[in-house]
């Protein structure tokens, strides 16, 4: 028998235009312009028409590089209806990155952003002569010309929006997601329809998500975050997206207010910096449903700091290869919970393994492992790799993590990043929640250096107060951690290098101050 192909695969705004086509789904905050989900539906189909022309087939791979404007939701939905992929890449790599990427794509056509002119040549000597299209305006400053091309918003007015009937299957890919990878270049992941749809169905249903709900973008929309956090699970149910070229905590700060934003889903950086804004104590929060930190640990510090404000924000987790949004915390949460993800979102899987695979007793540290109908295929033209993070049928994420007798899951960090110090293991995130708990630190980082007497002992890398001596630190950790989790040495930073959006590039300071000197 034949598999069934659903109608309804990949033709998001068509659906949601049929049951609220007045209702606004985007919003460009950098022109001000609102686009309702009727505008959207036509936008995607006057985009089909036009990549249709430019020999895009179901299948073929559409490759963008742009920062968050309204053409990307067009792609997506285009993208959709055609049964292509889109692949929306970093514009914040290296040149020899992007053609890197560019080859493995290997797109039949490539979506740029006029004002990054100087990505241009990359893209194309690592394509294979793709039809090309530009969208927005270039920078008045750009030292080259711009790049010849068809504007996207020309070919789109000229073309009819002609109904597409979307031949994809849940099976089939529709979004090609590159993690972010912190030394070399990025892994393409490949994302099915299925997986964009039930990571959608689990956060609607774990978080509650209504078409009333309204949120500000502050993801790029090259990752995970920019699509599956929220973007499409608002659009599934008739929310509204807001987005810009560039997003600043005060920029958030300012949508928040503006449009009564009801939920806010941040990297932990950003939720600081919005908390020590000047404009933080005057932008009222009062339409915040919830805010989640997702991209690595929140200080508790930064917790308190919304919670004062009445804002319900709790920690989150999720990767490209699965979900992203996997855990959820309950109603009437307990405070004490805080530093945990939360319990398994519905349709997801979870479980915590030895070295050897077999699940640890609760309490115990292991690899967490997921098991989903949001997963991804794998990784693109990369099979041993697949293998390894995708076989067995659960997702082996590298992340160290335990469970406590309430169901509730906590994150111990990188599988990678765990040191053994005579004996005992030591698992840097730990130390780094405790070392940012010291007023005089700012962010931390703890690797571990080699040591004659117990072979491993951890450096804490510091950007804060320089005047800090390990004594003065050991005295403050005294209560917190046990002897052979404290650092031994300490190094300074002014600022960390960072890979991906607003994660700390831990190879880069393990390259850097990883020796025993």
């Amino acid at each position: 028998m034949a598999e069934f192909a659903p109608d309804w695969v990949g033709d998001w705004s068509r659906r949601r235009a049929s049951l609220s086509p007045d209702r606004v789904g985007l919003v460009d905050a950098t022109t001000g312009t609102e686009y309702t989900y009727a505008a959207l539906d036509e936008r995607a189909e006057k985009t089909a028409t036009a990549l249709t022309e430019a020999g895009v087939e179901a299948g073929d791979h559409v490759l963008a590089v742009s920062r968050n404007r309204p053409a990307l939701v067009d792609l997506f939905f285009a993208t959709g209806k055609l049964g292509a992929v889109l692949a929306p890449v970093s514009h914040r790599l290296a040149p020899p990155e992007l053609e890197e990427l560019a080859a493995r794509v290997d797109p039949v056509a490539l979506v740029v952003e006029a004002s990054l002119t100087e990505l241009f040549d990359p893209l194309l000597s690592g394509a294979n002569d793709p039809e090309t299209f530009l969208v927005g305006e270039q920078n008045p400053d750009a030292k080259t010309d711009t790049p010849c091309g068809t504007s996207l918003d020309t070919a789109r007015t000229r073309a009819p929006a002609t109904p597409t009937e979307s031949p994809a299957s849940l099976e089939d890919p529709h979004l090609l997601l590159h993690t972010g990878g912190s030394t070399g270049t990025p892994k393409e992941t490949v994302i099915p329809h299925r997986a964009v749809y039930w990571n959608s169905m689990t956060t609607i249903a774990a978080w509650g998500l209504g078409q009333t709900d309204t949120t500000p973008m502050p993801f790029p929309m090259f990752h995970t975050g920019g699509w599956n956090v929220l973007t499409v699970p608002l659009f599934h149910v008739g929310g509204t997206v807001v987005i810009a070229r560039e997003f600043d905590p005060g920029e958030v700060l300012r949508v928040l207010a503006q449009r009564n934003a009801t939920v806010l889903v941040a990297v932990p950086a950003v939720l600081r910096m919005m908390a020590t804004h000047e404009q933080w104590d005057a932008t009222d929060l009062s339409s915040l449903r919830f805010a989640k930190s997702g991209g690595g640990p929140c200080r508790r510090d930064v917790l308190e700091t919304w919670w004062d404000r009445g804002v319900d924000l709790s920690q989150g987790y999720g990767l490209t290869e699965c979900g992203p949004n996997n855990f959820a915390m309950p109603d009437d949460w307990p405070r004490e919970k805080a530093a945990s993800v939360g319990v398994p979102g519905p349709h997801v899987s979870v479980r915590v393994v030895d070295d050897d695979g077999n699940t640890v007793p609760t309490g115990d540290v292991g690899e967490l492992e997921l098991s989903s109908p949001a997963a991804a295929d794998g990784y693109l033209a990369s099979p041993s790799e697949s293998e390894a993070t995708f076989g067995g049928g659960w997702v082996s994420t590298g992340d160290l993590a335990r469970a406590d007798g309430d169901g509730y899951y906590y994150i111990e960090g990188r599988k990678k990043n765990m040191f053994v110090s005579g004996g005992e293991n030591v698992y840097p995130a730990e130390v780094e929640d405790a070392l940012t708990d010291h007023p005089d630190i700012e962010e931390a980082i703890v690797i571990g250096v080699p040591d004659e007497t117990w072979g491993t002992v951890g450096r804490g890398v510091i950007k804060g107060d320089e005047s800090l001596t390990i004594e003065r630190l050991e005295t403050f950790l005294d209560d917190r951690l046990a002897r052979f989790k404290h650092p031994k040495t300490l190094a300074f930073v002014d600022e960390f290098p960072h890979a991906g959006p607003s994660k700390i590039d831990r190879d880069a300071v393990s390259d850097r101050f990883g020796d025993s000197s």
